[in-house]
Parts: C-alpha cells; sequence; structure tokens
C-alpha cells in the first residue's frame, strides 16, 4: 500500500448521523515522499541515541517512575483533566476534595501504564493487554460505567455535545472486533517490511480512529506508542512518552488526525509523528544529562558533608529520584528510623538546599525535591 495512495474510508449513513468506516491497515506501507525518509532516518538516529543513553544512565529504572508520571499527567489533560505533576505525585489524603477525581484518573493511567509495561515480558502488545489495561484505567473514575475493559456495544462520538454536533463520529460497534483485530495482526505481521516507527504512526491514528472503547481511548491510544516500541524492541526501557508534545501541539495533533479522515493525509501525520519522536528523543537526553549533572552535584559536593549520616542520605536520595515530594512519616517508613531523625535528616537536606519545605509549615509537612523536579516540569518541548 503506497501511502500517497491510501484511503482512509468512508462515511456511511446511519440513523440521523454519518459514521466513518476505516479501511484496514494491514498491509505493506511504501511512499514517495522524500521528506518521510529524512524525518524517519533522523527519528531512528534521535530514537537511538536516547535509547542508548537511557541505558547509560545508572539506576535507570529509578528515574523511568518519573517519565511515568509525567506521560500520565499529560495524556490526561489532553483529555481536559487539571491535575499537575506535582499534585501527581502526592497521596489521596493530601489532595483537595475538589481536585480528586482528576488524580484518580491519572493515578489510574500510572497503574495501566505500569501493568502493561510488566506485561510486556510475557504477553506481546495486543487487544488483550489494551483490555486488561482499559480496565484498571477506568475503575472507579467517571467512566466507570462505560464498560471498563470491553470494547464499547454502542456509538460513541467525539467533539460535540450530542451527536448531532459531534466532530467525528468512529465506525458503529459492529464493526470494531473486525478493525480491532487487523490493527493487532498489523502490529504482528512478520511478512511486511514496515519500519517501527511507521508502525507505530499508523496504528496510532488508526486505534484513534476506530476508537473501540466509549471512553479513554486517547490515553490508551497514546500508552499503545510506548508499548509497541518496547514490544518491537526499538526502546530498550519504556522511556519515550509523546503526550508532552501532543498537548503543547493539541490542535495540530488532533488537525492532523483529522487530515488523514477528511483528505486521506497519512503522510502529513506520519510527518507530525515522527518529528514528536525527534523532538521528544532530543528533549529525554537533555532531561537525563541534567539529571546525571545534578546527581553527580549532590553526592560529590553536598550529601558527602553528612558524615555518618551518609549512608541514610544515600538511601534518601535514591527514594527522592523516583519520588521527589515526601513527608517525614515517608523516610521515617524508608529508611526505619524514628521520626525525630527522620526530621533531622530533612533538615540537613534543606541546609544542603535539596529539600524545601512547600506546605508553608502546617503540620503536615511535605518536602519537594525541587531542582530535580523542575526538569521534569519546566523542561517543556
Amino acid at each position: 500500500m503506497k501511502i500517497e495512495e491510501f484511503k482512509a474510508g468512508h462515511y456511511q449513513q446511519e440513523y440521523k448521523y454519518k459514521s466513518f468506516i476505516p479501511n484496514k491497515i494491514n498491509h505493506e506501507w511504501v511512499w514517495n515522499d522524500a521528506k518521510i525518509n529524512l524525518l524517519l532516518s533522523e527519528a531512528n538516529l534521535c530514537l537511538g541515541n536516547f535509547n542508548a543513553f537511557s541505558l547509560y544512565v545508572p539506576d535507570v529504572d529509578v528515574f523511568i517512575r518519573m517519565h511515568i508520571v509525567k506521560e500520565a499527567t499529560k495524556s490526561s489533560r489532553i483529555e481536559g483533566t487539571r491535575t499537575e505533576m506535582e499534585e501527581a505525585l502526592l497521596k489521596d489524603n493530601e489532595i483537595q476534595p475538589e481536585r480528586r477525581d482528576d488524580w484518580k484518573e491519572v493515578q489510574n493511567y500510572i497503574k495501566a501504564m505500569n501493568y502493561s509495561i510488566s506485561k510486556l515480558k510475557t504477553l506481546p502488545v495486543s487487544t488483550r493487554m489494551l483490555k486488561e489495561s482499559h480496565k484498571i484505567l477506568m475503575q472507579g473514575v467517571r467512566g466507570e460505567s462505560k464498560t471498563p475493559g470491553e470494547f464499547r456495544t454502542s456509538q460513541n462520538w467525539i467533539g460535540g455535545a450530542t451527536i448531532a454536533d459531534a466532530v467525528f463520529i468512529p465506525p458503529p460497534h459492529t464493526y470494531v472486533n473486525e478493525l480491532m483485530g487487523d490493527l493487532e495482526n498489523f502490529l504482528h505481521n512478520e511478512n511486511i517490511n514496515v519500519p517501527p516507527l511507521i508502525k507505530a504512526a499508523i496504528s496510532h491514528y488508526q486505534f484513534e480512529t476506530i476508537h473501540p472503547f466509549l471512553d479513554g481511548n486517547g490515553r490508551i491510544g497514546r500508552l499503545l506508542i510506548t508499548l509497541q516500541l518496547v514490544g518491537s524492541g526499538v526502546l530498550s526501557k519504556p522511556t519515550l512518552y509523546l503526550s508532552d508534545y501532543f498537548e503543547k501541539h493539541r490542535t495540530i495533533y488532533y488537525d492532523n488526525l483529522n487530515l488523514v479522515r477528511i483528505k486521506n493525509d497519512l503522510a502529513q501525520w506520519i510527518k507530525f509523528f515522527l518529528v514528536a519522536v525527534i523532538e521528544t528523543s532530543r528533549k529525554g537526553i537533555d532531561t537525563f544529562q541534567e539529571i546525571l549533572k545534578l546527581k553527580d552535584k549532590i553526592e560529590n559536593e553536598k550529601i558527602i558533608k553528612l558524615g555518618k549520616k551518609l549512608p541514610k542520605a544515600k538511601e534518601l536520595m535514591n527514594k527522592l529520584y523516583s519520588n521527589p515530594i515526601i513527608d517525614s512519616s515517608d523516610v521515617s517508613e524508608l529508611l526505619k528510623v524514628t521520626p525525630a531523625t527522620a526530621n533531622s535528616l530533612i533538615q540537613d537536606f534543606i541546609n544542603l538546599g535539596i529539600l524545601k519545605e512547600i506546605t508553608g509549615g502546617k503540620r503536615y509537612r511535605l518536602f519537594s525535591f525541587v531542582d530535580y523536579l523542575n526538569l521534569f516540569t519546566k523542561n517543556k518541548i
């Protein structure tokens, strides 16, 4: 199938509205557009450098948790939640009641991502995995009544208060199983030579067009990208997440997906996707470099001054790299020390400029590893 000749599908008249029936994608894909070749070459190079760099980082799994929290926050914000990354790192009882629903959605997405990434060791990317992740995503939140973990059995739509003014209406539910089966076959078809990044771009477009669930399709569709890249071996670790880029360029993201359906312009969507990979990979390397620089400064210039407290200080630093917002009970439990010892070490970290108290001196105080957290919240694409 030549990308330039691809017909995305057709509109089908339903009762009082038209739905879009996408064509299947399980083909060998080729193209003439030289720009795609250039971007694909650059994306492969940048992603390869990022992957190699992530393997060079000591204890990289500790830092991956922050990438996952960032992805969950950004992907959920595309869907309208208001939770910031700093909030996503807090516990349930530290969240204002009016913001708890959004916070819970982000927490579910973190759980769904962690679950599906761990499942990759024993299960290939599949409709089964996506359903299981969706079930976790929808537990106890606003979409919990919308058949969690199951493909839809009724019509849905995107944009608009009702189906009558919808921006896009996906295919009827009777098409979903067949279309998702074709998508799954495309993911695992070893008889076609399609570069992994092209396959990931086309798969994401197709998933969002099918919109197989009643709710949560955007988040699962973006999770699918990372799962494909890890599952295919392009990424050794789940470090690349595109939602930060998609959220910053949200209008263009949606416009390019729609362009495929309206004008059959799959090439433009693929170019946008490859640029997202390039920019995110570069930013990922910058972030890891800044992490290593900060880590080196703290270990060799700051906590080394703590003398006999150094072993406990190192333990606390490892905790902070995976969760940079803590309270004294966290420190006491983690280090198995008395509350007094925990508070003393926290004060040492404040004096060294590592931690900052962020709750205004309340009884239940929270402390933030601000310089580290800023690498994820300020370092935007």
